[in-house]
This record gives structure tokens, sequence and C-alpha cells, in this order.
């Protein structure tokens, strides 16, 4: 049932109160037996408010991270090609920057008891083989063998994605994602 103010308007949500409303029910319930309605009752929003902020139940673990490639895949395609591999590190490590422990944080940490580790895994991979392709394409545009190009994309996707699993197992927030992005990059070299 959706609150109303003394105007008449329903109760002003957030992404971040829809979120968290979608973690407690999967901890409790499971990812699966969690429905968007459920969602939307829990966080005190419409069905129709859920889906201004996110187009399903996944988006609500990955948005802020899909934010973060869209906003790295338009700084590569509007980059020149020249430093390709100082500008592609440089944007990749930019997704960690004030990033902070959100909804992915801790579905990460807790995808065992919120019974969505197979679906975690299945959408990581997706979010890492978009940032390797906008990788590849930005080191092949600048004149990186096609193989070596695709190549180092994997390994930066894969730095991305590990990075992330680092920094929550290690309680984010009590670390830098910045600090453990940069050390896996260089793992990536």
């Amino acid at each position: 049932m959706v609150n109303f103010s003394r105007s008449g308007r329903p109760r002003a949500s957030s992404p971040a109160e829809i979120s968290e409303a979608a973690c407690e029910l999967f901890l409790e319930q499971g990812y699966d037996r969690t429905s968007i309605s459920q969602i939307a009752q829990r966080a005190g929003v419409s069905r129709s408010s859920f889906f201004n902020y996110f187009a399903s139940k996944a988006d609500v673990l990955w948005s802020g991270l899909d934010e973060r490639i869209e906003t790295l895949a338009l700084q590569l395609r509007n980059g020149s090609p020249e430093d390709a591999f100082l500008r592609v590190r440089s944007h990749i490590a930019g997704i960690a920057t004030d990033f902070t422990p959100d909804s992915l944080a801790l579905a990460l940490v807790n995808a065992e008891a919120m019974g969505l580790s197979a679906e975690l895994e299945r959408d990581a991979a997706l979010r890492q083989a978009r940032i390797g392709a906008l990788v590849a394409e930005q080191l092949h545009r600048a004149g990186i063998d096609e193989l070596i190009a695709s190549v180092r994309g994997a390994a930066y996707g894969g730095a991305v994605l590990a990075a992330l699993r680092a920094w929550a197992a290690a309680g984010a927030g009590r670390t830098s994602l910045t600090d453990v992005l940069r050390r896996a990059l260089s793992a990536a070299k």
C-alpha cells in the first residue's frame, strides 16, 4: 500500500530506499521468491514508481555499476586514441571514484543467503564482458592488434569485477574501492 502525506501525494522515494527494501526481502525470503510488487510494497511505493528507477529486480543490485559503465562507454568513445593505454586505465580506475557500499556489495557478500549466487555470476559476467568490449574497442581504435586489445579488455573487465568482490568481502566501506581496483588493475597489465 502506498503511503500518502497530507497533500495526497505518495511519499517521496529514492532508488536507495527501494534497493534497501529489496535487499531486506532477498535476505528474508530469497531472490526468486521476492516479487517486484513485494519490493514496492516494502518500500512504500507503487509498482510504477519501482519501474521509474529500475527495469527489473536485477537492476536493483546493478544500477550503480551500470551507470558507471555507461559513463565509461561515453568517455572511451568520445576520447582520442592517443595514449590509449593510459586513458583506458584512468577511466577504468574512475569507476571506483566515490563508489559507496550499496545493494551490490551487500548481495556479493550475502549471495548464498539471498539465493542469488547463480544470478549474480551471470550478471557479473555480462558486466565484465561489457567493460572488456569497451576497452577492446578503444584499444583497437588506437591501432592495437585486435587479439591483444581483446585480451587486455577482458583483463580489465575481470579486474573491475574482482575488485568489487574483494572490496565487498573486506567490508565495503571499511576499505577503499579505489585502492582495491588499483591493485587489481596492476595485476591486469
